[in-house]
């Protein structure tokens, strides 16, 4: 299941596919304006609710004076900074509840 990926092309494409009345350039401005607006807001500081699917907002990790480098081993200190954080809204949770789940090996 996590071996699947949705592109923002595959995004564009699904929408084109859906919308018979609109040009392809038309969906994919749309698309982008959208994803340019959230990134915007949260830039902003603004929490994004999106009402059955989830809600969007910055949120702000602690800065740490002893964290490691993975790459090289070295101790590096890193200042406070957000990051964006996404919760699932009770629709998509409710819809990804009911997914068939694949034994691992």
């Amino acid at each position: 299941m996590a071996d699947k990926k949705v592109t923002k092309y595959d995004l564009v494409e699904s929408v084109y596919q859906k919308i018979t009345k609109c040009e392809k350039h038309i969906v994919q401005n749309v698309v982008e304006q959208l994803l340019s607006e959230l990134k915007d807001s949260l830039k902003d500081g603004a929490t994004i609710e999106l009402r059955g699917f989830g809600t969007f907002e910055p949120r702000l990790r602690k800065g740490r004076s002893k964290a490691r480098n993975p790459k090289t081993g070295d101790s590096v200190s890193v200042a406070p900074h957000y990051v964006a954080v996404f919760r699932a809204g009770q629709e998509l949770k409710k819809a990804l509840w009911n997914l068939p789940v694949q034994e691992e090996v």
